[in-house]
């Protein structure tokens, strides 16, 4: 060996060495150390690559922060009477926030996520009602739009939605749209430009111009946000893509979203506005000109969750967390990717080994073949633990929805999985609601009537390679 390759590998030692001083000293999840420091080690210079791109502890470091961009203009918008109540649940008592106070004050304490009591909420089924009800409120909008979606597709649903928000900004409508660049890697730009030409402000949220040489590839916006004239709004588990109306080789997809309307939709409102701070470089909308006095009596108490690398806490796994724990007697999980921390997965085995009704609803095929290999090197240890674990054969199940004790309910964008609550940008609304809950149960009742319940003997039948396959990827879990 010549002093050129010595000096290289001492070089790429150096390297491997200093990152994994660098995997140390972020203190982050045991196992997930592990998996980069093995995948470091075992995979010469792939390993250190892979890390670069897509290991970096941003939560860490800080990507941006949500704090002190809206907390004054905020509380100055919102009328004193709604103020109060958001900021002291006390003020408003129904059983719902009674049941889960603690959830309540984590989420207020995590995330600063203001508790707002009336409200009015329509639950959306399917691509099919949602695009509907979107389409109208769209059409109606007086002064503003603003939507932020992971995925907007230049099919036809993607051109219905840009020729609604052309025709609106052509009108002096305010129209601002933030979308992913790694959602929208495969959409044809001109779409974009199009809706720009015609006064449409359209922002993508880190671009990746070289997908394979950005540091930022791994942390995306998965929220799915509408919001019209500050008045009305959607969050969920739909993006703008015909998918969830025409389904994909996977069959129909099934989803869920929601329709707001009262005191959340500033909080959504808030939620974007901060994320439009961050793509327009510092660029902050004034409050008072988007944040709207609500009129809605309804009482629907709920909190809108956020979490990515922007925040000081994986608030949506705690509330998840917080919740399971409380739990006295069912908790039901709808989700198409699950991949839990080891906190969150023993949660569910200690729910379920206390007698506890825990059911969770996975797909029978997916759309990301390693995660759902990984998805299911769960299911035995979940099946011992007494859970009941159902595979949903009726298409692509891509709800994500969780319901406790019929009085806590979450629907968002968050999978449960480690990339939703730690890299991903996501947003869930936390409803504490019975009559709610009640409705979405029912759906899920639905759903599990269109699945297979899946039991330990059938499980353990499957073959050996199967089984290798899955614990391998699983070893990969808290990279994916």
């Amino acid at each position: 060996m010549n002093w050129v390759q010595i000096s290289i590998l001492a070089i790429y030692l150096l390297m491997v060495f200093s990152t994994i001083g660098v995997i140390i000293a972020e203190r982050r999840d045991p196992a997930k150390s592990l998996a980069w420091i093995a995948f470091i080690a075992f995979v010469p210079v792939l390993g250190l690559l892979v890390f670069g791109l897509f290991g970096r502890n941003w939560r860490k470091r800080k990507m941006f922060s949500r704090k002190g961009i809206l907390d004054e203009s905020y509380i100055e918008a919102v009328s004193q009477r709604q103020f109060s109540t958001l900021s002291n649940p006390a003020l408003v008592a129904t059983p719902e926030i009674d049941n889960n106070s603690e959830t309540i004050r984590l989420m207020l304490r995590n995330s600063r996520a203001l508790l707002a009591i009336h409200n009015r909420v329509q639950v959306l089924q399917n691509g099919k009602a949602t695009f509907a009800s979107l389409f109208e409120a769209l059409k109606g909008a007086k002064h503003s739009i603003h939507l932020e979606y992971y995925i907007f597709e230049n099919d036809r649903i993607g051109r219905r939605v840009a020729g609604i928000l052309e025709k609106k900004a052509r009108e002096g409508i305010e129209v601002r749209l933030i979308y992913d660049g790694v959602g929208t890697l495969w959409t044809e730009s001109w779409i974009f430009r199009r809706m720009r030409h015609a006064g449409v402000q359209v922002e993508c949220f880190m671009p990746v111009a070289f997908p394979w040489l950005s540091s930022h590839l791994n942390y995306r916006n998965h929220r799915k946000i509408a919001v019209i004239d500050g008045e009305l709004a959607y969050t969920g588990g739909i993006n703008v893509a015909e998918r969830y109306l025409a389904g994909t080789r996977l069959g129909k997809w099934r989803d869920i979203h929601l329709k707001i309307e009262g005191e959340a939709v500033n909080l959504l409102q808030a939620v974007f506005i901060t994320d439009w701070h961050f793509v327009r470089r510092k660029e902050l909308l004034k409050a008072e000109d988007y944040f709207r006095d609500s009129a809605v009596e309804e009482i629907c108490p709920m909190q809108i969750a956020v979490s990515g690398p922007d925040s000081d806490w994986s608030a949506i796994m705690q509330a998840f967390f917080s919740a399971i724990m409380k739990a006295r007697k069912r908790i039901y999980i709808a989700t198409p990717y699950f991949t839990p921390d080891a906190a969150l997965l023993t949660a569910m085995k200690v729910a379920a080994l206390s007698g506890i009704d825990v059911r969770l609803l996975i797909p029978a095929r997916s759309d990301s073949q390693i995660v759902y290999w990984a998805t299911r090197s769960y299911v035995e240890e979940l099946l011992e633990a007494g859970i009941k674990v159902y595979m949903y054969t009726a298409g692509f199940n891509h709800s994500k929805l969780v319901i406790i004790d019929g009085d806590f309910c979450s629907v968002g964008s968050a999978n449960m999985d480690v990339r939703s609550f730690e890299d991903n940008f996501e947003v869930s609304a936390l409803i504490y609601d019975r009559t709610l809950a009640t409705e979405l149960e029912e759906s899920f009742m639905n759903d599990l009537a269109q699945s297979r319940l899946i039991t330990l003997e059938e499980w353990n039948l499957r073959s050996k390679w199967a089984s290798a396959r899955e614990s391998l990827a699983r070893l990969l879990s808290p990279l994916l």
